[in-house]
């Protein structure tokens, strides 16, 4: 049996505007120290663009390279933690994920071309 066949596809990266200017969220008024809820920057970037931005999904997807349909279900798992934290008085913390920055690969573009 071959093992790489067992993995699946491979997940491509996103393709990401900017990162976050910040990295977390707090509840005040609550005493303690409350649970988390993880938001992944792609989810962070699918919800800025269709939701704050109001970009088509179409259009929000072309821009982070990817299909509509992983797009939509960006937005859709995004919009849950956001939710769970906002209901449940959670941190909500953006961090991680599998993306580029859309600055970095201009860079590396820009790299790539001075050396061919």
């Amino acid at each position: 049996m071959d093992i790489a066949r067992l993995k699946g596809r491979p997940k491509k990266k996103k393709i990401v505007q900017a990162q976050p200017g910040v990295d977390h969220f707090s509840p005040g008024g609550r005493p303690g120290r409350p649970e988390e809820s993880l938001l992944s920057v792609e989810e962070y970037e699918a919800i800025r663009l269709h939701d704050y931005i109001n970009l088509q999904q179409k259009d929000a997807a072309v821009m982070m390279g990817i299909s509509q349909q992983s797009f939509s279900r960006l937005v859709r798992d995004g919009r849950r933690k956001v939710a769970d934290a906002l209901v449940n008085a959670k941190i909500l913390r953006i961090e991680g994920g599998d993306f580029i920055n859309m600055r970095a690969m201009k860079i590396a573009e820009k790299l790539k071309r001075k050396r061919s």
